[in-house]
């Protein structure tokens, strides 16, 4: 591994850069003392809409003010960080919201990638059938650890 992508918290009042870190799914980086040291120096937890990564090679998408963190990836997560931060058709991403109903694995990760792509709370809850309440949890409230809906 290498240093494959940049963690960096996102301004308030920028253009969501990048994919949130949640949205991502699990990293093997995000669980080092390093990566966990540098979120809770920041005062943001990993579940933030704040907490961008970007593959190597974007650094030009980080607000110069933006604080960030070098991280390594296997090949597989680099696939997925450079995955998350290409721009989705919102019809793919209702696609996937409507099939949901049918499955709970990885539920926050589709919900952040919705968001992300411009589909408001509200169409998620309609697509997925969810609570309000999960939606606003998943993007950086209280955790949960199951969808209500």
């Amino acid at each position: 591994m290498s240093d494959d992508a940049l963690l960096f918290v996102l301004p308030e009042r920028h253009p969501r850069l990048g994919a949130a870190l949640a949205a991502v799914g699990e990293l093997e980086c995000a669980g080092t003392p390093a990566v966990r040291g540098w979120l809770q120096a920041h005062g943001v937890p990993a579940s933030s809409e704040h907490v961008r990564i970007v593959p190597a090679g974007a650094e030009v998408l980080i607000p110069e003010d933006a604080e960030r963190l070098p991280v390594p990836l296997s090949e597989e997560e680099t696939v997925r960080v450079e995955h998350a931060c290409a721009p989705p058709s919102v019809t793919d991403i209702e696609s996937e919201l409507l099939t949901f109903r049918d499955t709970t694995q990885d539920w926050r990760s589709l919900v952040h990638r919705a968001l992300t792509s411009g589909i408001p709370a509200p169409r998620i809850a309609q697509l997925t059938g969810l609570d309000p309440q999960d939606i606003v949890q998943a993007v950086g409230g209280p955790s949960a650890t199951e969808p209500t809906g």
